[in-house]
């Protein structure tokens, strides 16, 4: 053992004795020398671990500030997998506010109402091989062999606004005839406005897929006989047609592009008062796994009686807003689907389009939310169908 030796000089302040301690070379300094090295490793080992969690914990913090940058301050509850095909990825795509918008949509925040900016990014990418099949004209949609419908698989997400709060829902019909003005209303209606595509329109297929890079989910326009003489639209579905004639014609327009949530009319003021011709379109939407908005606002109408019996997911126009094409009448009829959609709950308006009624109907929407409304896609308003045929 060690041995402690006292030196025979004194402490000056004192005058006591102060040990001298002489460690011998008994001493286990191996012993010694190991342990510290242990001790060394286990705080390094503490550092590390410390060092990591701060730098996990910063990573976490890191990646929803980026999350909350380019989506919204407080993210919105996703739809639920059965209401619709986005993914948190599409989610939290990079998307910008629409141009001088500042204006939002309420939503369900915390227990509260906050606003969610009108945001802008690409759908899913269409057509999607699950859901076409080859037709006799070329590709037409189809229920994909797992359930999935085009009409949900295409669709613009819709937001889940707080209880209460009504919803509208516009759609701009007669694009794709007109390329300047088609790509005036992409670039300046809100991403919720969906968009109505004439099936033959020279470049539709291409500004159709712009509309869903913005966002716009979108209707494939068909012609159908009218009420009056007019019928110039290539391959017209006329209401008392032999039915092998009608299915033809109908399966020509639904190939002309891809990525289409369903069907409008173009005029169609005989075909839709026709009840075999319009059954054997909503059967088509029904198989299909497509819906159909019918655009006139007339009073009585098939379309809902037969989309209930066909199984057939299906809407009525509540206002049709330029049905007396001026300034003031038009925005009279905004004002009278603003107070349907207080009463009821929802309404859906329709408006062709032109270049005037691009700018207003913009102005409608962004104030939307300051009046405590949702813009909602049209699809969002679409009455659930009884059943859904496969194939």
């Amino acid at each position: 053992m060690s041995r402690i030796d006292f030196d025979a000089s004194r402490d000056d302040a004192s005058g006591t004795d102060l040990p001298r301690v002489d460690v011998l070379r008994d001493i286990p300094w191996g012993g010694l020398a190991l342990g510290g090295m242990a001790l060394i490793a286990i705080s390094l080992v503490a550092f590390i671990k410390v060092t990591d969690d701060g730098a996990t914990a910063s990573r976490v913090t890191y990646d929803l500030a980026v999350a909350r940058r380019i989506s919204v301050p407080d993210l919105p509850s996703l739809p639920r997998p059965e209401d619709a095909t986005s993914t948190i990825a599409r989610t939290l795509r990079t998307r910008a506010p629409l141009p001088g918008s500042g204006e939002g949509v309420p939503v369900v925040q915390g227990g509260g109402i906050g606003l969610l900016p009108d945001t802008r990014g690409g759908l899913t990418f269409a057509p999607d091989a699950r859901l076409t099949e080859t037709g006799p004209h070329g590709q037409l949609p189809r229920i994909g062999r797992d359930g999935a419908r085009p009409a949900d698989v295409y669709a613009r997400p819709a937001i889940t606004s707080a209880p209460g709060v009504a919803r509208i829902a516009i759609v701009v019909t007669g694009l794709g005839l007109d390329a300047r003005l088609t790509a005036r209303a992409i670039e300046t209606l809100p991403a919720a406005v969906t968009l109505a595509f004439l099936s033959w329109g020279e470049a539709m297929g291409e500004q159709a897929e712009q509309a869903r890079a913005a966002g716009h989910e979108v209707l494939l326009q068909a012609p159908m006989e009218g009420a009056g003489d007019d019928q110039t639209a290539p391959r017209m579905l006329a209401a008392h047609a032999p039915r092998s004639r009608t299915l033809d014609a109908l399966h020509w327009h639904m190939s002309q592009f891809p990525g289409y949530i369903g069907l409008t009319q173009a005029q169609g003021a005989r075909f839709m008062a026709a009840p075999e011709a319009l059954a054997l379109v909503l059967q088509q939407m029904a198989d299909r796994g497509l819906v159909f908005l019918d655009a006139s606002a007339a009073p009585g109408g098939l379309t809902l009686a037969l989309a209930g019996a066909t199984g057939a997911q299906a809407a009525r126009a509540d206002v049709v807003l330029d049905a007396v094409p001026q300034a003031g009448a038009i925005e009279a009829a905004l004002w009278t689907l603003e107070d349907i959609a207080r009463e009821r709950g929802s309404a859906i308006g329709v408006v062709g389009v032109d270049g005037a009624g691009v700018d207003r109907i913009a102005r409608f929407t962004q104030g939307l939310s300051a009046r405590g409304l949702v813009l909602a896609p049209a699809s969002a308003l679409m009455q659930v169908p009884a059943r859904t045929s496969a194939r």
